[in-house]
């Protein structure tokens, strides 16, 4: 008798004469918590978003529709970026004609090829205005989670305020389970038993959040 069946057996004499619950799950676990804590209006919670990826080291930009072009050109140009991976679904409209040459988000580009480049540039799924959260589920405007860990800049653009949620209960309701999440609480970072703070070693150094569609406050 292998490991397995000697656990799935004593799994079963445990089990035994225990009585069958055909409750689904959804209606055997309470979901009775506060779906958000207070209530904020839309600009309120635009700015907690704002404050809390601010409070994990996020750089937080704000801007209007028209002026996000320019915006992406200033920041790609400050980082001093050559080359940026862009997913096929990004709106065109949002990359400027003359900055750095555009890399595919293609199956076959190894991690060698991705690491070459300087940035990434996405849309996103939604955010979270609690937790300072940005969902990635790697729609056409997103692409591959690969192309937003390996680059050591990712911009980030987050539509207002149709994008943003102010819990995560609110999020886990708009967003597909099937899809392959990524959630995202500012730059990589970890530390060691000495509380050493690294940044980047898992992901961009470098988390730029534009938030757009409104006037800037």
């Amino acid at each position: 008798m292998s490991s397995r069946e000697r656990v799935l057996g004593r799994v079963r004499r445990a089990l035994a004469g225990t009585p069958e619950d055909d409750t689904p799950y959804e209606r055997a676990v309470a979901r009775d918590y506060l779906r958000e804590h207070g209530g904020r209006t839309a600009g309120e919670t635009v700015d907690l978003l704002a404050e809390n990826l601010a409070d994990y080291r996020a750089i937080v930009h704000r801007t209007t529709d028209g002026e996000l072009p320019a915006l992406i050109a200033r920041l790609l140009a400050e980082r001093g970026a050559r080359q940026v991976i862009v997913p096929p679904g990004l709106p065109p409209a949002w990359m400027p004609a003359d900055g750095p040459a555009r890399v595919e988000d293609r199956a076959v580009s190894t991690p060698r090829e991705l690491d070459e480049a300087d940035s990434v540039v996405t849309g996103c799924a939604l955010a979270v205005a609690e937790t300072g959260t940005l969902v990635l589920d790697g729609s056409p405007d997103q692409g591959r989670r690969r192309i937003t860990l390996v680059p050591d800049h990712h911009i980030c653009v987050v539509r207002v305020p149709d994008q943003i949620v102010s819990s995560v209960p609110q999020a886990l309701g708009r967003l597909d389970p099937t899809r392959p999440l990524t959630w995202i609480s500012g730059p990589s970072a970890t530390s060691d038993i000495e509380l050493d703070r690294v940044e980047g070693v898992h992901g961009p150094r470098t988390l730029e959040v534009v938030l757009v569609g409104q006037p800037p406050s």
